[in-house]
């Protein structure tokens, strides 16, 4: 095999594997408001924001409250709330239906973007 020939063989390998890896990539969360693990006053709506723009039929999220002041315990009471996607398709909005009382809350969710792998993931914050 010359010199040119098993350079181009691997740079086509190369490529493929830079492309397969791109075109599989599986979305990831970026960052939320409030951030994972914070102690904030009551928000009026949570934003989980991804790498990748989320299939909204797929995507979502649940809201539950883990703790109250002086009991942490407690099993999750889930909390109604509105689960949107946003105007940029890399946003899931949470917006509960009434405000968020002091104690500890979780988001549990899950985001499928173009590669159709779900992937699922959880925060944790602290309404003061």
């Amino acid at each position: 095999m010359s010199y040119r020939s098993l350079f181009a063989s691997t740079a086509v390998t190369i490529a493929a594997a830079v492309f397969s890896t791109t075109a599989f990539a599986h979305t990831k969360l970026l960052g939320s408001t409030p951030e994972d693990k914070s102690t904030v006053n009551a928000p009026e709506k949570i934003e989980l924001r991804f790498s990748e723009n989320l299939s909204r039929k797929f995507s979502g999220a649940s809201l539950s409250m883990t703790g109250i002041p002086g009991r942490n315990d407690m099993s999750p009471m889930k909390i109604a709330a509105k689960v949107a996607g946003a105007d940029d398709p890399k946003t899931i909005i949470i917006t509960p239906d009434t405000p968020l009382t002091p104690g500890v809350y979780s988001i549990e969710w899950r985001a499928v973007s173009s590669d159709t792998h779900p992937i699922t993931g959880k925060i944790t914050f602290t309404v003061k």
